[in-house]
């Protein structure tokens, strides 16, 4: 054979290899973050949460098919934070992992429940919950102009019935970031409500308890309501209610939604720490905020996010970010009817607090009771539409998620969100490379105490396969998005006793070879030949089993599964393009030819007189 031209092979691969890693797409930062493989939670810290499925929105038991459903919308729902490395996984027959490293965030909303609604904005009233205060009563007439965030509007694209320019009247896409409430998380399903105390089964009988705890008086004060009362004006009112600004989240949900409206006492924390669920009746009419001090008196939903085929964050004529609406047949009926209803201000009207500033009424985008969006309508809608505003691409793509992933066909129970610190997982890291370079130092001191110069071919042997697997991470995480966690070092540990598997088979069979009277040069071609097969065949169910590992399981477990298969495949690359090149090489040498420098002395027979004639007659010609 030409040794030269395999070990080239494997040069050239080594070179196109960190070619990759360093100017491969993705590739950015300096020489040190090029060389940084994608690390997972448990190596560099970050947040990781469980989710228990409950039932179905219909009540029933989660099915595996349901599950599979929430578990691709939930990761959706990541995806679309700008959240490009969290792993979502199933676990078992209810339990939703979620697992972001890098970085500690709330990840509770991704499990929300809810269904996405379309409802018109009827009236605007203040959600501050506050007594009477002068400040309160002068912001208590919001205008859509006023509010902090950036204002956005649906126009229909250039196909539709009325096209109009971007606007900023009504609420845009940067309050999905404060909207999602903080108490508001899986957990507060509706139904783990009994747990917590004895909650009667009827509506009607959860008010009755509602109005006994607020007294006769403040119930009689709400109910005669008609709008949202100025408290600086009559303080006697302001004490008759105050008893509601004392109410839970679940309680407040149980009450009319005009008097969830009307009652100013009645804040925003309140409305935010309803169930989730609480307002997904679509035909019934709803109060949720946006922003967080701006309480919205809905219509009934006329459009679900059923309804919406797609939406996605793209750039309109003048470069500014929008989202773009698609909806389905029967949904673009329905879009339709709701648009020309909000433009020409039909059906239940909208009042001057809800209007934007030109004059149009607004449809709320409502997940969880919260706002997500709010913008006004200018024109009717018959095709395609988009939802413009001040967006960033993160808010646009943020709002986009939203509308594209906003109903989960199952409810969940947070059960567990854990925080890894930074400083915990470097100290997994550094673990998991301690216990790696251990059993690599000592593989490489059996084998110069056993093999002598044969331990410097299982070194350099060791050296070219942690560079092609270094590399081959580094490009993977990138390609594909694998994620090395302290599961995969040690699958990359294991596969150190595949490596010194084949090293043995090969070496013994050398002496074998030279016990049969053969030299060294002539062993071994002939050692290769025959250790060849075992180290393909050992090597190959290796493979197999970590291909079904990676097929049967789930999390981290693919991981060592990856880890294992990836680094005995290049293994075997190795011995094929190094390892057998390099002792063709060595075998030509005089070096080698000596046992005592070699290693081969104890493989070399102590031949006797008798056994000379029979093992080599013409060396006793000679």
């Amino acid at each position: 054979m030409r040794p030269g031209r395999q070990l080239a092979v494997l040069g050239g691969i080594l070179v196109v290899l960190y070619l990759l890693v360093f100017f491969s797409g993705g590739a950015s930062g300096g020489w040190k973050d090029r060389l940084e493989p994608r690390l997972g939670l448990d190596l560099v810290g970050g947040t990781r949460l469980t989710l228990e499925a409950t039932n179905t929105l219909d009540g029933r038991a989660p099915t595996a098919t349901n599950l599979e459903q929430a578990r691709q919308i939930i990761e959706s729902r990541v995806n679309a934070y700008g959240v490009a490395e969290a792993e979502v996984v199933t676990e078992g027959d209810r339990n939703i992992v979620i697992s972001l490293p890098g970085e500690n965030r709330d990840l509770s909303e991704v499990g929300s429940a809810a269904e996405l609604r379309f409802r018109k904005v009827l009236k605007i009233a203040d959600g501050s919950g506050a007594l009477p205060s002068p400040a309160p009563t002068e912001s208590a007439a919001p205008t859509p102009t006023g509010s902090p965030s950036p204002s956005g509007s649906v126009s229909p694209t250039p196909n539709a019935e009325a096209t109009s320019s971007p606007s900023a009247g009504g609420q845009g896409g940067s309050a999905p970031t404060p909207t999602p409430t903080p108490s508001a998380t899986p957990s507060a399903t509706p139904s783990p409500t009994a747990s917590e105390e004895p909650v009667p089964q009827s509506i009607e009988e959860q008010r009755q308890a509602v109005e006994q705890k607020v007294g006769a008086e403040a119930w009689a004060a709400a109910s005669a309501l008609q709008a949202p009362a100025d408290l600086t004006a009559d303080p006697s009112l302001a004490e008759k209610l105050k008893p509601f600004a004392e109410l839970s989240g679940r309680e407040v949900a149980v009450l009319p939604a005009q008097m969830q409206f009307n009652v100013p006492t009645i804040g925003c924390l309140q409305l935010d720490d309803r169930p989730p669920a609480s307002i997904s009746n679509a035909d019934q009419p709803a109060v949720a905020c946006e922003g967080g001090y701006a309480k919205n008196l809905l219509d009934v939903a006329k459009v679900l996010g059923t309804d919406v085929a797609s939406a996605s964050a793209v750039r309109d004529q003048t470069a500014q970010w929008v989202v773009s609406l698609n909806f389905s047949g029967s949904g673009q009926e329905k879009w339709t009817n709701l648009t020309r209803e909000a433009f020409h201000n039909e059906g239940q009207a909208c009042d001057a607090t809800a209007l934007g500033d030109e004059g149009k009424c607004r449809v709320a985008v409502v997940l969880d009771n919260a706002i997500i969006s709010s913008p006004q309508i200018q024109g009717v809608l018959t095709g395609n539409s988009q939802i413009t505003g001040n967006f960033s691409n993160a808010e646009a793509s943020e709002l986009a998620g939203y509308l594209n992933y906003g109903a989960l066909p199952v409810t969940f129970q947070a059960q567990e969100q854990q925080n890894v610190t930074a400083t915990l997982g470097a100290s997994h890291l550094r673990a998991g490379l301690l216990a790696a370079g251990i059993g690599m130092l000592l593989v490489i001191i059996y084998s110069f105490f056993y093999y002598r110069l044969l331990g410097s071919v299982i070194f350099l042997s060791l050296i070219m396969s942690a560079l092609l697997l270094f590399g081959a991470l580094v490009v993977l995480g990138r390609q594909i998005g694998f994620t090395l966690t302290l599961a995969g070092i040690a699958g990359i540990i294991v596969s150190l006793g595949v490596a010194a598997d084949s090293f043995v088979i090969y070496f013994e069979r050398l002496k074998d070879e030279i016990r049969d009277g053969r030299s060294p040069r002539s062993a071994v071609p002939r050692a290769w030949i025959r250790a060849r097969r075992t180290i393909i065949s050992a090597n190959a169910i290796t493979i197999m089993s970590a291909v079904v590992l990676y097929i049967v399981s789930v999390g981290t477990v693919k991981g060592f599964a990856f880890a294992l298969g990836l680094a005995t495949v290049l293994d075997l690359l190795v011995v094929f393009l190094f390892r057998h090149p390099i002792m063709t090489m060595l075998a030509r040498s005089k070096a080698f030819l000596s046992p005592r420098v070699s290693g081969l002395g104890r493989a070399l027979p102590a031949r006797s007189s008798e056994q000379s004639p029979s093992r080599n007659p013409r060396a006793k010609e000679a």
